[in-house]
């Protein structure tokens, strides 16, 4: 298997924040590090990168799914059961105006994304799984973020996929483009090897879809139903942009096969024809591992990680790890960081960064000051890594 050796330039921020200014994150980082630093005990534990610190920023949380950072200091964060929580200073808002949502299996609120210009439009837009008849489906909307912060105005849908039964396999990130548009990533709805929605054209599971600020499809491709921008994925958990605009994805395998990939528009990502796993009774998944007109991952990890949550990190506070790829896992207690500098026989070198705290980790993101948060479901609790102070 081959595979593009990748070093993506060091940033002073995270590319999703690129554009906003100097002043700005300079108080948003300021916010932020007064928000972690209440009171909270830390935990200190070694990394390649030298000594960092694992701090509570803040606990309490039933299923926490995703977390997005506000200018103001802000975070906000959404609760599977279709809680959404604003976090500032000392306090804690729950915001009303959110869609009814599907919280059965693994359905439920899902992502939540900031767009860079939320300063001027206050939008906030959501994933969810929607209740439809026959079943339910991955929906994407949004809505506008009252001046108290208290409710979410006007909560529009702007795209939903086709109904199927069960509560399996929803994905479901959102990513804003470099030219504003959105990605939204959806699941093959858990329909197994032998399903074919991930590699049916005219469906939405199993997909990237690509939208305007308004919902309408922003890709269109000769046979390929409108708005979607690649197929052949089975669950993406974790999204992010890369430095040179390009969307990362991490997606769960079967037994094993869990993958990291790049995704090009147009392109297949094989699920369920070609797999580094295998089906939960031992049977072998589609062809195996390669097919001509398939990409093959970056990197796969055998046995399954279950990754959730996704970063290219930008090198702001530790300049070691500039470039390398963060993600976490739901099935074991650590977090996964990836460097493309060096080649294994999976893709890329790992390091594996475990403590009490890393257990089950549902979302990476990397805030305004450079510092490395995550959520834990295992105990509903959001935390932040960062370089120790010396002592």
């Amino acid at each position: 298997m081959t595979r593009p050796m990748f070093r993506p330039p060091m940033l002073a921020i995270d590319i999703r924040h690129a554009r906003i200014a100097r002043a700005r994150i300079a108080a948003t980082a300021c916010a932020l590090a007064l928000l972690a630093g209440q009171g909270h005990a830390q935990t200190r534990l070694d990394t390649s990168a030298g000594p960092m610190e694992i701090s509570r920023v803040a606990d309490g949380f039933e299923e926490p799914w995703a977390l997005g950072f506000l200018p103001d200091g802000g975070i906000i964060v959404t609760e599977r059961d279709g809680t959404l929580v604003i976090l500032r200073d000392d306090t804690r808002v729950e915001v009303s105006g959110v869609p009814e949502v599907f919280a059965e299996g693994q359905g439920g609120l899902l992502d939540v994304m900031v767009p860079r210009d939320f300063t001027q439009s206050r939008e906030i837009w959501l994933s969810y799984a929607a209740p439809l008849s026959g079943g339910a489906a991955t929906a994407v909307g949004k809505g506008r973020l009252s001046a108290d912060g208290r409710v979410l105005e006007d909560f529009a849908q702007l795209y939903v996929g086709d109904a199927m039964p069960g509560g399996r396999h929803f994905g479901s990130r959102i990513v804003e483009a470099a030219d504003g548009t959105v990605f939204v990533t959806t699941g093959d709805r858990g329909t197994g090897p032998g399903g074919t929605e991930a590699q049916d054209l005219a469906r939405v599971e199993g997909s990237v879809i690509h939208l305007n600020r308004d919902g309408s499809p922003a890709s269109a491709q000769d046979g390929w139903r409108a708005g979607l921008y690649s197929k052949g994925h089975r669950n993406a958990q974790g999204a992010t942009l890369g430095p040179d605009g390009a969307l990362w994805l991490v997606e769960h395998g079967a037994q094993g096969g869990d993958e990291l990939n790049i995704v090009r528009q147009g392109a297949n990502y094989g699920w369920p024809v070609i797999s580094y796993g295998v089906n939960y009774n031992g049977a072998a998944i589609g062809t195996g591992q390669a097919a001509e007109g398939m990409e093959q991952p970056l990197h796969y990890w055998d046995p399954s990680i279950a990754p959730s949550g996704l970063i290219v990190y930008s090198g702001a506070l530790v300049p070691d790890w500039a470039g390398d790829v963060f993600t976490g896992s739901l099935n074991q207690s650590f977090l996964s960081r990836l460097d493309p500098d060096t080649s294994a026989a999976t893709g890329f070198a790992e390091e594996r960064i475990e403590a009490e705290e890393t257990g089950r980790v549902r979302d990476v993101r990397e805030a305004p000051d450079g510092s490395i948060w995550f959520l834990s479901v295992l105990d509903g609790a959001i935390y932040r890594l960062a370089p120790a102070e010396s002592s």
